[in-house]
């Protein structure tokens, strides 16, 4: 019986992850490239304005209750930023070759206006709880835009599955493994230990996890970096031959894999736009719900992070860990996954050293993804069953890492939690679409400078809707 509910699951998901999905996603990315005027590119100093620049000069500061800016952006990098940048990658090289790697680029490109758009609506659309808390997301967009409560409540459903499967349970099952292959660790001490940290962080609240995140994701992601590139400067000479590898094999049809075997382009392009949407997750509604608990003068000041946080998750970070394995030639072993990508640091550092760096990036990648979803989690499940109820609820977030981490495969969880992505990306990509006319009139109210609109979202007032078509209950 288990067998057969496994296989309708992995049918489901093949559905619902198909190439119509893909293309939904990448359709609206570039929807939003449009209508913004290709801001990506002609804004470009104003987004680096209102990132780089507040993040240079200090003046993202907080009010209490809510995260700096600064602080939700690292939240939801820290979410982002994980196994997807390092073995999500190195799948795609050994499934669909250099080639894919390009179209990872191409999609981020056009992904980051769609991220700024959901965060744009996310925090325009925010609301304040009875509780103090400033909530947001496309539950709350959803159903102060559009008037579609059954909906919302599915995205909540979704988005609850996916925290506790995706985020709490396979996140510190993978630590766990990890770290029993590498040192013989015992996995329920790795993920006591993950669950421990993560509900002291969690638990105290927005701000806490937005200090905590703050202060840990550029650690963890230079420190990253100066391993990978440590690894691309040993092989600089590769690296022209690289370059033209990744544009040529993006549109050949015989575009290599480790060497070895064919694959089509198509493959390539698959590869490429799953990893690009899947790692920076553009359009898939999670990072609206980290920074609609931020201070910012305006929707779409906090938007524009988006397209930050897409650059450095995909443009920087993924990029690096494909240059790392193109360069030394680890492909031709064979490996995928985690694999690939220590063989690849094996073939410059020594292992040990090695496996080092890259078991302490698995760990504090996968430990901030951990801890930057609880916001998500815990949004998602307030508006599913109300602020009481989560008070008791929120600890089963807590849980499940632990219960399982003797449990050798728990692969097959990933299909449900791919089904959960699916069940709550869709509906925000509908409501996207639908109030794509309320993120360009925001956007042009905050670029003449006229602030019309923004400020009184501050506080959670629905006086912000009118006029933009949105009917808050």
């Amino acid at each position: 019986m288990l067998e057969s509910l496994l296989l309708n699951l992995a049918f489901l998901d093949s559905f619902l992850w198909g190439p119509w999905t893909m293309m939904f996603l990448g359709g609206v990315s570039v929807f939003f490239t449009i209508r913004s005027g290709l801001f990506q590119f002609t804004g470009l100093s104003y987004i680096l304005r209102n990132t780089v620049g507040r993040v240079v000069s200090g003046t993202a500061n907080s009010k209490a209750r809510l995260m700096s800016p600064v602080q939700a952006a690292a939240t939801s990098l820290a979410g982002t930023v994980g196994m997807g940048n390092m073995a999500g990658v190195a799948t795609a090289l050994s499934v669909g070759g250099p080639g894919a790697i390009f179209w990872m680029w191409i999609m981020a490109i056009f992904g980051m206006m769609s991220k700024t758009a959901e965060i744009t609506l996310g925090v325009y659309y925010r609301q304040r709880g009875t509780d103090g808390e400033m909530r947001g997301g496309p539950q709350y967009t959803i159903r102060r835009g559009l008037g579609w409560n059954s909906l919302a409540l599915l995205f909540s459903a979704g988005m609850v599955i996916n925290a506790v499967v995706a985020a709490s349970l396979l996140q510190a099952h993978t630590v766990g493994r990890a770290l029993r292959a590498s040192y013989n660790l015992d996995p329920y001490l790795v993920t006591g230990s993950m669950g421990l940290i993560t509900a002291l962080v969690a638990l105290g609240g927005a701000q806490r996890i937005g200090r905590f995140s703050e202060r840990l994701v550029p650690i963890m992601t230079l420190a990253y970096l100066a391993g990978g590139l440590i690894v691309i400067a040993v092989n600089i000479d590769a690296l022209p031959a690289v370059m033209r590898s990744i544009i040529s094999d993006a549109f050949s049809t015989s575009a290599t894999m480790g060497g070895t075997a064919g694959v089509a382009v198509s493959t390539a392009i698959k590869q490429g736009m799953a990893r690009g949407m899947l790692s920076n997750e553009a359009g898939l509604g999670t990072a609206p719900i980290v920074h609609a608990t931020a201070q910012t003068d305006h929707p779409f000041q906090q938007g524009v992070w988006g397209a930050f946080e897409v650059f450095i998750d995909t443009i920087v970070i993924c990029s690096i860990t494909a240059f790392a394995i193109l360069c030394t030639g680890a492909m031709a072993g064979g490996e995928s996954g985690i694999e690939l990508l220590l063989s690849a640091f094996s073939h410059v550092l020594p292992v040990s050293i090695a496996a080092i760096v890259v078991s302490g990036s698995v760990a504090t990648f996968c430990l901030s993804t951990q801890i930057g979803f609880y916001v998500i989690f815990e949004t998602s499940l307030v508006n599913l069953v109300g602020i009481r109820s989560t008070r008791f609820l929120r600890w089963l977030y807590f849980v499940p890492g632990v219960v399982f981490a003797g449990i050798s495969d728990v692969d097959q969880l990933w299909v449900l939690a791919n089904i959960a992505v699916a069940v709550v990306s869709i509906p925000n990509l509908v409501a996207m679409l639908c109030l794509s006319g309320v993120f360009v009139t925001l956007m042009r109210d905050e670029i003449t400078g006229q602030r019309v609109y923004g400020t009184a979202n501050v506080s959670g007032s629905s006086t912000i809707m009118q006029g933009l078509g949105g009917r808050p209950k």
